[in-house]
């Protein structure tokens, strides 16, 4: 079942890789024109995520008030939760949804980056992915520590921009959790980096490069939403 979802994502997306290619005629630029392409497809999912996110923050006080009125009374707690979702207008799982959304389409982008020539049926492909690109012989093969260390390091920048703008609840279990992660994740990349090929690791470096971008854009637009407020 997995492997059929996720084939069914990756090979729309191997075409296209293999498009680029056939105008690039370069693995290592075609892959960084790809993610590029990949993440502006993706960025309308992003800022609703980031908008949700924003929302939720400047809920936070009211929510918190209400959790302290009615802490020994579950139901009313949840039925007062839920007047106040109505009255602001807003629905606690619109974050969820661009995640649920972007999920496959990453694990997609996985399978297909992992092992290319399963999903892109072009004998010229298959002597593309082991092309050299810079210090790297060769992208179907890892790259010791370069790629995956940019990697941790982006991955590391863009977790502490997107954590920069919530919310921090120190009695929160979550919170201690996402403070953890911020330190653990970008290590976890880099241990992962070092031993898949260095075509995926390059996907992730540059996606990730991307994402700063948008998260300086998008707090930016956050800043300015509260300010006018």
């Amino acid at each position: 079942m997995y492997n059929t979802i996720m084939g069914f994502i990756a090979t729309p997306m191997g075409m296209m890789l293999n498009l680029l290619y056939g105008f690039i005629q370069n693995y290592g630029v075609t892959l960084i024109v790809f993610t590029i392409i990949i993440k502006v497809l993706l960025y309308p999912l992003y800022a609703k995520q980031i908008h949700s996110s924003a929302r939720m923050t400047d809920l936070q006080p009211k929510i918190k008030a209400v959790q302290n009125k009615y802490s020994n009374d579950k139901e009313m707690l949840n039925a007062k939760l839920s007047e106040l979702y109505k009255e602001e207008k807003y629905n606690p799982l619109s974050g969820c949804l661009p995640m649920l959304i972007q999920m496959p389409i990453i694990f997609g982008l996985f399978v297909l980056l992992r092992n290319p020539m399963q999903f892109i049926d072009n004998p010229d492909m298959m002597l593309a992915v082991h092309e050299s690109f810079f210090w790297i012989m060769d992208l179907s093969q890892p790259d010791s520590w370069i790629l995956p260390l940019g990697a941790g390091i982006t991955t590391y920048i863009s977790f502490s921009q997107t954590q920069s703008q919530v919310q921090v609840d120190p009695n929160n279990p979550m919170s201690s959790m996402t403070s953890i992660m911020k330190y653990f994740f970008p290590v976890m990349i880099v241990w992962m980096g070092r031993s898949f090929p260095a075509g995926l690791a390059l996907y992730w470096f540059v996606g990730t490069a991307v994402q700063i971008l948008f998260n300086m854009r998008l707090n930016k637009i956050r800043k300015q939403l509260r300010e006018a407020k």
